[in-house]
């Protein structure tokens, strides 16, 4: 099935095993003091254990002072090699090599989370996200950091890493210095592209100096910043054949740096897959040394047809292999339809990053849990039922079989999936679907009993006699007493995107949250007439920043009409009244699509738990949430069994 994908190849005199590489990604697992986790650890044994041929962790700090997140990794003390030198040694049981990324978040940081110093940067401008003030480095500060990238890579071999990674890409320091969008100096760091190369190669010339020739050296960069004013591809062939001349072992073209404008550091489930391709391919045709390509490629037949034309050297997939840190073993195997792709929602490793918080996974669940779970068999099988075949349910389901568990699964719909089969249709978002589709495979492998167009009673409960009832039902559409409200022009969100109701050409969309949003944008996509109403300043609030910038995109293009601070007092036989400051009007509609929310169905949790002594609630059924938080619930409910 592939021709090249698990061929070794080596970067200096490091032979990786095969062409698939977890690229860094920042996790927050550590210690505050940088030192390795038994979580960390874990975390990055699973992926050897799932056979990645080269695993590059994330951004080692090379001070105390340039970490741009709290509980990343940090070698800039002899006291910090001991822990991760336990990583690498766990890692070296497998076949995988492990690289440790070394570097500074210059302006991308805040005091909070660097030891409480202002941030710093080649000039004084903000980071888009971050938007505190760095203060700008003087010269001899610069010589201090050069000797700090030189001794963190020293420490990194020491620690048992296979090679290093200088990340000088995604707006960090390095990066900041590289490119006239941050660096606006006129001293010898500034300028001409000499002087904005003198930082990373006064650095590379460090490191080389402490770690030899033979220690591999690699090098990430952006080679298009994907912002106004920053480098593109155009100086980054230049760049290429620079970094290879020094003397750096492999390079790393990935693209973007931080703000929501950006899809290249971020690339959601807006952005086509294998996007920066053709940027590693024209650099490749520059140089001799292994090339790396990245930005959502998560299909391994996708890697290997890349690697076949020539396109890089090494694929690089690091949000997918969040999603299944088994990939490469399965792949091998030939078993892809049990591969759990990443859906590119980003509301886990991206998300919780944003509030400081450690990443998680929406299609895994065990991801940051591997240090702690526990699969072996139940001493004592029970017998489960699960009411409800939405993602907390199917995924309270797996769990509890993995265990051993006796699961018989209800659903009083015609389909399992849930709300989350709806969230598969709006634009861009039809890869949600495979998530769905691999856990109801994994179900019928591990022999869960699913019975669809049942509703669960107290009755049935009481003839099935189960040890344990899973109550998964979800949360149902918020109907606010407007009047009108029961008209037949009025659908909810979810019947409009599933088909199960015809709509008109002139449509409002009561609600410009997530759901009124995505659902205005699809209609708008059928060339219909759409109008959002919401009460709140702005639409979509409940979406983080670079979701929101890509839906806005296609709202715009469809010229969606958006009314805020707007609400919907009374929906007529064809259309709807509207009230905000400007007073009271009339707008035309077909047909009204209510997205207000929803609040938890739990009314069977309260019945059922009258009358068993087990009952367990997850998800949308305790408190209005989302899918991730669904799955996350139902996993450890059906593990804890």
């Amino acid at each position: 099935m592939f021709t090249k994908l698990f061929t070794p190849k080596k970067i200096n005199q490091c032979e990786i095993p095969n062409r698939l590489a977890v690229t860094a990604m920042v996790a927050n697992y550590c210690n505050e003091d940088g030192t390795a986790t038994d979580r960390y650890i874990a975390y990055h044994e699973a992926k050897a254990k799932g056979g990645w041929g080269l695993i590059i962790t994330e951004d080692y700090a090379v001070s105390e002072h340039a970490m741009g997140y709290q509980f990343i990794a940090g070698l800039w003390n002899d006291d910090q090699i001991a822990s991760h030198k336990k990583l690498t040694d766990t890692i070296h049981q497998y076949d995988s090599k492990i690289f440790a990324q070394i570097y500074h978040a210059g302006r991308q940081s805040a005091s909070f989370v660097n030891g409480g110093v202002q941030p710093v940067a080649p000039s004084a401008i903000p980071c888009p996200w971050l938007r505190q003030l760095p203060r700008e480095l003087t010269i001899p500060e610069i010589e201090q950091i050069v000797e700090d990238f030189g001794d963190c890579a020293l420490r990194a071999k020491q620690a048992g890493f296979d090679g290093i990674e200088v990340h000088a890409g995604h707006g960090y320091l390095i990066a900041e210095f590289m490119s006239t969008y941050v660096n606006k100096r006129t001293d010898k760091y500034g300028g001409c592209l000499d002087n904005r190369l003198r930082f990373i190669k006064e650095i590379y010339t460090n490191i080389r100096s402490k770690v030899g020739d033979d220690f591999p050296v690699m090098i990430r960069f952006s080679a298009d910043e994907v912002v106004q004013g920053g480098r593109d591809i155009s100086e980054s062939r230049v760049l290429a054949k620079l970094f290879a001349e020094w003397g750096f072992d492999a390079l790393h073209v990935s693209s973007g740096a931080y703000g929501d404008h950006n899809k290249g550091i971020v690339s959601p489930m807006y952005v086509s897959h294998a996007w920066t391709v053709d940027f590693a391919a024209e650099i490749k045709q520059l140089v001799d040394i292994p090339v790396f390509t990245v930005n959502r490629i998560n299909d391994p037949r996708m890697a290997d047809g890349l690697l076949d034309m020539g396109k890089a050297d090494f694929i690089g997939m690091g949000r997918g292999s969040l999603a299944d840190p088994d990939l490469p073993n399965k792949a091998k195997a030939g078993d892809l339809t049990s591969i759990r792709y990443c859906i590119g929602c980003m509301q886990g490793c991206v998300g919780k990053l944003l509030v400081g918080e450690a990443i998680t996974c929406l299609v895994n669940p065990s991801l940051g849990q591997e240090y702690q779970l526990d699969y072996s068999k139940a001493t004592t099988p029970k017998k489960v039922l699960i009411a409800g075949g939405g993602p907390g349910g199917l995924e309270a389901a797996r769990a509890a079989a993995i265990k051993g568990h006796e699961v018989t699964l209800y659903e009083q719909g015609s389909f399992l999936g849930g709300q989350f089969k709806s969230a598969a249709y709006p634009p861009c978002k039809g890869e949600l679907a495979t998530y769905t589709n691999w856990i109801t495979s994994e179900l019928d492998q591990l022999g869960v009993t699913i019975h669809l167009n049942r509703q669960v009673t107290k009755e049935l409960v009481a003839a099935e006699k189960p040890d344990t009832v899973i109550v998964a039902t979800g949360g149902t559409p918020c109907k606010p007493a407007i009047k009108g409200i029961d008209k037949a022009l009025v659908v909810t969100a979810e019947d409009a995107l599933l088909g199960n109701v015809a709509t008109g050409d002139q449509i409002v969309v009561a609600g410009g949250g997530e759901v009124g949003s995505e659902t205005a944008a699809h209609l708008a996509m059928q060339q219909r007439d759409v109008t959002i109403i919401e009460m709140l300043p702005k639409i979509c609030s409940d979406l983080d920043g670079v979701n929101k910038f890509n839906l806005m995109k296609i709202l715009r293009e469809y010229e969606v009409n958006q009314m805020t601070q707007t609400k919907v007092v009374e929906i007529l036989d064809d259309g709807v009244i509207i009230e905000n400051s400007q007073g009271q009007q009339t707008l035309p509609a077909d047909t009204v699509v209510i997205a207000l929310g929803y609040r938890p169905n739990n009314q069977l949790a309260e019945a059922l738990s009258a009358v068993h002594n087990h009952v367990i609630v997850v998800g949308g059924a305790v408190k209005t949430s989302n899918a991730m938080v669904a799955i996350n619930d139902g996993f450890n409910a059906g593990l804890s069994l």
